[in-house]
This record gives C-alpha cells, sequence and structure tokens, in this order.
C-alpha cells in the first residue's frame, strides 16, 4: 500500500536507531531480579567443589561388594557440610547423606535400601558400579567456566547460577527510561469524573506494564489535551526526565485534532517514519529528539498495545543490549476456521489457542476484531499473524501466532 513501510522494516529501523546499550551499574545480586547483564558470569568456583553423593547411603569401594552379601565396618559418617576428613580402607564404609563429600577411597554409594546396618556392621545386599551415585567435582560448572551472557535478563533460574557461581555482585544495564504520554480532550484518568463524552484512559498503564516486564523504566507523564501547549510541556517534561524513549498514545496521525507530530517536529524531530502495512496499528511514528527516541502509537487500545508488543519491547531490550531484541518470536499452529484473502497490511488478528502434547496448537480467531475492543484482546491468548495479500485460507492450513504470554524475552 502506498506510503506505509512493512513491519520487519519499521522494526528493523527502530532498533537500527537506537545508539547502543545504556550505562552499566554494578549491583548486590540480591538487587538483580529482572536485570539485563552488561558482562558475562564467569564461575568464580567449580559446582560441586568435590565429589558428592548423590543419594543417602553408605560410601563403599566397589571392589568390596563385587560379591554380595557382604560385611563391611562403618568407620564414620559424612554429612552435608560435615564431610569424613578420613579415607576408607579395604573392607570399610562411611554413613553418607545426598550431598555430602564422598570420602577418599570410596568410589560408589551403596543406596541405604540395598544395606543392612547392624552397629557397626553394615551388609550390602546389592552390587554396585565404580561412579555409581557420585557427582563428580566439577560436575555443574569449573572455576572460570562462562556461564551467562552479556544481554540475558537476570530470571530466577539465571539468578540461582550466578549466585552458586560465587558472584556476590553483578554488573547489569540500568534500567532505560520510557516516558509514557496518553493525549486527547477525551482521556480521564481511571477513577476521575468522566463527562459524557470522555473514556477512561487505559493505554498507558498497559505500555508501562509492557516496559516494566522487558526490563525499562516507565515514567508517567498523564494525559496531555489537545494543544500544541498542552503536548510541548509534556516533551520538555520527557526530557527533564531524561527519557531514553518517549511513547505517545495517540494524535500521530494528520487530522485537525492531531497535533502530536505538530509538537514534536517544533520541538526539533527528526521524523524517521509514520504511518506501517499493519492492522491494528497503520499510524505508528518513530522518529528522534536529540539523545530521546520517540515512538508514537495509535490511539486505540488494541492497536497500542499490540504496536507495543511489537515495537517499544524490542527497543527497550535492544537499550539494554540484548542481542534476541528483534528476534522472531512467532511460532506454528493451525487453523481451526476459514479465512477470507488479506490486503495490503500485515494482520494481526487476536485469537484464542487449543494445545494439545501430539499435535500444533488449533488457533481460533476472534470473531470481532476492531481495534477498540480490550474485552476481546484481555480473552486473547495469541496475536494470529496474517502476511499482507494472504490468499484465502481454510481450516487445517498451517499458520504463525505470536503468543501473548510469550512475546516479551
Amino acid at each position: 500500500m502506498s506510503g506505509l513501510i512493512p513491519v520487519a522494516e519499521a522494526l528493523a529501523r527502530i532498533l537500527g536507531n537506537v545508539r547502543g546499550p545504556v550505562e552499566a551499574e554494578t549491583l548486590p545480586i540480591a538487587a538483580c531480579a529482572g536485570r539485563t547483564l552488561a558482562q558475562a558470569v564467569t564461575a568464580t568456583r567449580t559446582q560441586p567443589p568435590f565429589p558428592a553423593s548423590a543419594m543417602d547411603g553408605y560410601a563403599v569401594r566397589s571392589a568390596d561388594v563385587a560379591a554380595v552379601p557382604a560385611s563391611l565396618c562403618r568407620v564414620g559418617v559424612s554429612t552435608a557440610g560435615h564431610g569424613y576428613t578420613g579415607a576408607i580402607a579395604a573392607g570399610e564404609t562411611v554413613r553418607i547423606f545426598t550431598g555430602a563429600p564422598v570420602p577418599e577411597g570410596a568410589d560408589a554409594i551403596l543406596i541405604q535400601e540395598n544395606a543392612d546396618a547392624a552397629e557397626d556392621r553394615i551388609t550390602a545386599r546389592e552390587t554396585v558400579a565404580a561412579g555409581r551415585f557420585i557427582r563428580p567435582s566439577g560436575l555443574d560448572f569449573k572455576d572460570g567456566d562462562r556461564l551467562l551472557h552479556a544481554g540475558e535478563t537476570l530470571n530466577p533460574r539465571r539468578l540461582a547460577l550466578a549466585a552458586a557461581a560465587g558472584c556476590p555482585t553483578l554488573a547489569v544495564r540500568r534500567r532505560p527510561r520510557v516516558a509514557i504520554l496518553a493525549t486527547g480532550d477525551e482521556l480521564v484518568a481511571p477513577g476521575a469524573p468522566a463527562a459524557w463524552d470522555q473514556i477512561v484512559a487505559s493505554n498507558g498503564l498497559a505500555l508501562a506494564a509492557l516496559v516494566r516486564e522487558a526490563g525499562g523504566e516507565p515514567v508517567d507523564l498523564g494525559i496531555a489535551g489537545d494543544t500544541l501547549d498542552a503536548l510541548e510541556g509534556a516533551i520538555e517534561r520527557a526530557r527533564d526526565v531524561r527519557a531514553d524513549l518517549f511513547v505517545t498514545l495517540g494524535g500521530a496521525s494528520v487530522g485537525d485534532h492531531d497535533l502530536v507530530q505538530s509538537a514534536l517536529h517544533r520541538q526539533g524531530l527528526e521524523l524517521g517514519f509514520w504511518r506501517v502495512a499493519l492492522r491494528p496499528g497503520k499510524p505508528l511514528m518513530h522518529g528522534r529528539l536529540g539523545d530521546m527516541m520517540v515512538i508514537g502509537l495509535p490511539g486505540n487500545p488494541v492497536s497500542a498495545i499490540v504496536c507495543g508488543l511489537l515495537f517499544v519491547v524490542p527497543a527497550v531490550r535492544a537499550m539494554l543490549g540484548d542481542p534476541t531484541a528483534g528476534a522472531d518470536r512467532s511460532e506454528p499452529g493451525t487453523l481451526a476456521t476459514d479465512l477470507p484473502a488479506n490486503d495490503g497490511r500485515a494482520d494481526y488478528m487476536r485469537a484464542r489457542i487449543e494445545t494439545a502434547s501430539d499435535r500444533l496448537p488449533l488457533v481460533f480467531p476472534e470473531n470481532r476484531q476492531d481495534s477498540s475492543m480490550l474485552s476481546v484482546l484481555g480473552q486473547a491468548e495469541a496475536l494470529l499473524i496474517r502476511p499482507p495479500h494472504a490468499p484465502a485460507a481454510v481450516s487445517g492450513e498451517p499458520c504463525r501466532i505470536l503468543r501473548l504470554d510469550r512475546a516479551l524475552v
């Protein structure tokens, strides 16, 4: 369609306009949950640092239990944090518990279910091969191993790994500051009195949540009315908070009451593009005001949220140095209904999915796709992606979906 750029090109131009990752800061590891690594994490110790028992039982020499029943003399106990310091000789065993150091001389663990104990004598009822139920030193990682890479988000699993690696502090990216401005005389804040011709502003809350989940720091600039003075004042507030990204909601078109572009141009906007071959979300704007990137999102709630997922979240991730910021996070599915041919815009249809272990998810696009309907988006589980000019499709054909609960990182 004339004047519209493809979704992939719009994303590439936004990511290409990111001026490198934001600065790093060093924080205590307890404060790093959800943060993005600025430097790789290297192990400062070996894990486990000693051969450790994987089971409760008895540390033995496998040769001593090659023929059973075999009687052994118990000479000590090894527990987690209190290892047995001696060495076992032929015919000897040490009572051992999970995670405890394996004594010198032992090469296997006889599990307690396969042994009978009577005072200091143990009778082995099963043979056990050398190495059985022993976790060798360094099984998990070794001192100097690179465990995590710059750009990775510290989810609970990675945070635990960094802690086990012996890192009391971590170098992480500061959270990019994202100033969010809702625009329009028709908007009121949740809970505020609303006139008959006004609606409650919801887009800003949704975008702030997306930014926060992506690793950014949302800054709520409130609602600006439809005047150049109000809009230019909000732009100055975005500069005052040193926003890395300024997101406007609504007013990015060129109608008589769509003044956002005019206000931005008066403040020195370098326009990158506006209007994308996308449904919902055609009136998308991108540019830059000095050090501050600008993304103007449509005012319709579904359009704003979909564009936030497709463009704002990757921009925040790129500012954090995530090398996968622009990765395709869609996955295959199977259409559960017929669809007509698509026009020249990529269509991101709200859809429900039905999963099973033996097949791809079945995709049920919602009957109502109006970009103002948050009730439909709230019940949707995925976005069904239809390329521009896609031919008519029938139930059972393959498709691509973006799961809404997996669309961030």
